[in-house]
């Protein structure tokens, strides 16, 4: 990897670290379903007209089914879900859980285009099921103000992202990034125009929770996803979802030092496990195998 792409890696991973700082702040005021549109919407406001300079418009037309479904699965789903976690666990919590996305990646490419899961990936898989429990094994209380809900929230939308990996492999491999990029959270805020009107805030949210979900729309979705984007179609897949390694060290430093929250043993241990796991379910680490032996002539 050159070393701007690894710049360009780092960079990615300390703006979607600090998504969640942005999400904890937003959400108790704007509600997740507002969060999550207000956060697309914006988006859209600042990606639509960098592709209409471009004349990125018919990317649009051609591969519309496609940015539907990511729309669906890579932003408005997953967003409300991780906005609506940010009511129950801090930041560090959800960006350790968020980590899991490349096994359900894993899973489901074996599941939809038969990808082969050696001893490795399996064993990666395990581990990260197994750092999940330890991260929630005294959280996941369903009873008013524990965390299971919450986290039962961030792994589905960590499914969601999974999903809307292979999904832009299979349909949007063809399309520019800033299409993808633009055209997918278009679509988000076209899917959550609704439920964000049924669900819009009872009173006007603060300058503080304002300007958190203004950084969310614009640095955190804009230009996360035109980089994003671009490191998928320039390193490829397996070296951008590196970045799953790096959000939730950016995510408890911006945590411990704008809200005060603290790293347990727990969710140390867990976090370890879980980055472990995913290592080995992606292929970024592989587990010591015997070495061959042919038998004589």
């Amino acid at each position: 990897m050159k070393q701007r792409d690894l710049s360009e890696l780092t960079l990615l991973a300390a703006i979607w670290g600090a998504s969640f700082l942005f999400m904890r702040i937003a959400a108790p005021e704007f509600g997740p379903i507002a969060t999550a549109f207000v956060r697309v919407a914006g988006a859209s406001l600042l990606l639509m007209p960098l592709l209409l300079m471009r004349e990125g418009f018919g990317d649009l037309r051609r591969f519309w089914p496609g940015l539907l479904l990511v729309g669906l699965l890579n932003g408005a789903l997953p967003f409300a879900l991780f906005s609506f976690a940010a009511l129950s666990i801090n930041a560090g919590m959800s960006s350790i859980l968020n980590a899991t996305t490349p096994m359900w990646g894993a899973l489901v490419a074996w599941a939809w285009f038969g990808q082969r899961l050696d001893a490795s990936r399996l064993m990666g898989l395990a581990l990260g099921f197994i750092g999940v429990v330890v991260l929630a094994w005294d959280k996941a209380s369903f009873k008013p103000g524990g965390g299971g809900f919450a986290i039962l929230a961030v792994l589905l939308a960590t499914l969601s992202y999974g999903v809307a990996a292979n999904g832009t492999k299979r349909f949007l491999s063809q399309a520019s990034p800033l299409a993808v990029a633009s055209g997918s959270q278009f679509a988000a805020a076209l899917l959550l125009l609704v439920p964000a009107w049924l669900h819009q805030p009872t009173q006007m949210p603060s300058m503080r929770a304002w300007g958190a979900v203004a950084l969310l729309a614009l640095l955190c979705t804009s230009v996360a996803y035109i980089l994003f984007f671009r490191l998928m179609k320039r390193v490829g897949p397996t070296n951008t979802i590196a970045v799953t390694f790096l959000i939730p060290v950016f995510a408890l430093v911006w945590g411990f030092l704008f809200l005060h929250e603290t790293l347990t043993v727990m969710m140390a241990i867990g976090c370890l496990v879980v980055l472990l796991g995913t290592g080995l379910a992606v292929g970024v680490l592989r587990l010591p195998m015997p070495p061959v032996t042919r038998p004589a002539k």
